[in-house]
């Protein structure tokens, strides 16, 4: 076996992380630009980790020595009320970062998460983290823009809170989802509707309401899977915004 080989088995077995997961990451906004080579070496105190459903990643007010990226599965980043109840602040899917930014704000995290699937997640410490944003200029930038992303998607978010109605953000959500242009499509719903109406900033009996109104332009539900019948007339009903909440 020669020395490169080796040098991968060695890595692989020592984080977990795959050749695959390499590509992957390559592909995620927090790496793009940096060869594998350099990819690994930012890595080599990082670890996949597998953790069930349900399992909480940490909660408010914990030390922040470490992010993570979601590989496989959905983790949701939350808050809880004086009385105990859940105020979902957003949910991570496969390629997306989360935590990052605690690192930097006083080194604590502001927020709980919870995996609401079972996950598979690359955690990179605290102290990795910032001796490579020193040393790789590339991953500095990078990292600015990532923080970037998060808070143009919050702002997002609240714009879409403030001048669209459930019904609009919720088809917005599907057509997103869909990847489609036209014609029609089928897909199936990654998370629970409950789930669903909290990243979309409303009740679950909201969320059922606007669903409901989109079957005015040929959107049907059935359990986890919708069927779109016509693309153009649901991305026509979001630029208009002829449905109200």
């Amino acid at each position: 076996m020669d020395e490169s080989k080796r040098g991968l088995d060695d890595f692989e077995l020592r984080t977990g992380i795959s050749r695959d997961d390499i590509r992957r990451l390559g592909k995620v906004h927090l790496f793009s630009g940096l060869a594998p080579d350099d990819l690994r070496k930012l890595l080599a105190t990082s670890s996949i980790r597998r953790y069930p459903d349900a399992t909480t990643l940490f909660m408010e007010g914990d030390d922040a020595d470490r992010f993570y990226i979601v590989m496989d599965g959905w983790v949701k980043l939350f808050r809880l009320s004086d009385n105990g109840q859940e105020v979902v602040i957003s949910v991570s899917s496969p390629g997306e970062s989360f935590a990052e930014a605690a690192i930097f704000d006083n080194n604590v995290f502001p927020v709980c998460a919870s995996a609401i699937t079972d996950v598979r997640l690359l955690v990179v410490g605290a102290d990795s983290l910032l001796r490579q944003l020193s040393e790789n200029t590339q991953f500095a930038f990078n990292m600015l823009g990532s923080m970037s992303r998060h808070l143009r998607r919050n702002v997002t978010k609240l714009h879409q809170m403030c001048s669209m109605s459930s019904t609009e953000r919720l088809a917005d959500f599907l057509l997103e989802l869909s990847n489609a242009q036209g014609g029609a499509a089928t897909l199936k719903l990654p998370l629970d509707k409950s789930l669903i109406a909290a990243r979309l900033g409303m009740q679950p009996e909201t969320f059922s309401r606007a669903l409901a109104k989109l079957k005015k332009v040929g959107v049907e539900s059935v359990g986890h899977d919708v069927v779109i019948n016509d693309m153009g007339a649901l991305l026509d009903m979001t630029k208009a915004g002829p449905l109200s909440c």
